[in-house]
């Protein structure tokens, strides 16, 4: 199989397991409720009804509320080029920046939803828009000392050499790799806004915050923003999974059999990666607004002694 088809493999691969995954989680979500719950594949019937809704957007938009969908949708697509999706061997754009680089990229898509919810003129996205800005207070620089810890224990930047080295031999039980997993994990919870951070299934105005910056959006607009925060979650799961902790069940071949065994594996790891978030979720309750500050300090201080584990 030709590279760049293993690469276009890659970036498809989580364009269209995303809204799998959400509806499977949600799913999920309502059994341990006892409820029975919408069909796994609900996300799909839900982007298929958004795209062929109308735009509306307010009268006082400006042309920001034109690209960022697009913009936001595209940022993960980006990111997946860049990470170990389904293969332990770099392909074709994987060259094109590192993990830094890709933390940047999702940053921007990030900023563009800040500022697509100011333009929208309402005060329920500007509410979530000074809340989520509360909250990146502290992932934003968890994020960076994650990534310098990862990138100083394999002496490189590049995603996948920081895969084989973490999950080799001589880093796999260390309490340094331990502590960074576990403050990434953290990090997942609060991008993802997942509880206690946030509720993703919450319609409240008054207590959304990553969902708040979306309040105003409707038709295709909706559907990129949705979808593309779907992704933003795989994405962060799959560097999880494949690059910090594990990169166990990645294809070491371009041949198609284990490219399609690599599909299955990674496909499980999230799954189940998935599980356990709603699993804890299901035994927590969404925390105070100012109580946000507590968890994300835990997982700066846990980021901080993994530093300090990887340096002794």
């Amino acid at each position: 199989m030709n590279l760049y088809v293993g690469q276009g493999i890659a970036v498809l691969f989580v364009l269209s397991f995303s809204p799998l995954l959400r509806g499977i989680l949600e799913r999920y979500r309502a059994r341990l409720a006892r409820r029975h719950g919408p069909p796994i594949w609900q996300p799909y019937r839900d982007l298929w009804k958004w795209l062929h809704k109308e735009t509306v957007r307010s009268s006082h938009s400006s042309w920001i509320s034109e690209w960022a969908p697009i913009t936001y949708f595209v940022a993960p697509l980006l990111v997946a080029m860049l990470i170990p999706v389904l293969t332990t061997y770099p392909l074709p754009f994987a060259w094109m920046g590192d993990m830094l680089a890709g933390g940047m990229i999702l940053a921007a898509g990030g900023l563009t939803l800040l500022f697509v919810a100011l333009d929208s003129g309402s005060v329920y996205p500007v509410l979530g828009v000074s809340r989520m800005r509360l909250i990146s207070i502290f992932t934003e620089p968890l994020s960076l000392l994650l990534v310098f810890i990862a990138a100083s224990a394999a002496g490189a930047t590049i995603p996948f050499v920081v895969n084989q080295t973490l999950g080799s031999a001589q880093w796999f039980f260390t309490p340094a790799h331990i502590l960074v997993v576990s403050g990434w994990f953290l990090l997942l919870l609060a991008e993802a806004g997942r509880i206690p951070i946030d509720n993703p299934a919450s319609s409240q105005e008054l207590s959304m915050i990553d969902p708040a910056r979306t309040f105003e959006s409707s038709g295709p607009d909706l559907a990129l923003y949705e979808w593309g925060g779907w992704m933003k979650f795989v994405i962060l799961s799959i560097i999880l999974s494949n690059v910090l902790a594990t990169p166990w069940g990645l294809s070491a071949s371009n041949a198609w059999t284990f490219i399609v065994l690599a599909i299955l594996a990674v496909m499980l790891k999230l799954i189940v990666l998935g599980l356990v978030i709603v699993s804890i979720e299901a035994g927590f309750a969404k925390l105070r607004l100012i109580r946000n500050a507590d968890f994300l300090l835990v997982a700066v201080v846990l980021a901080a002694l993994g530093g300090l584990a990887a340096n002794l």
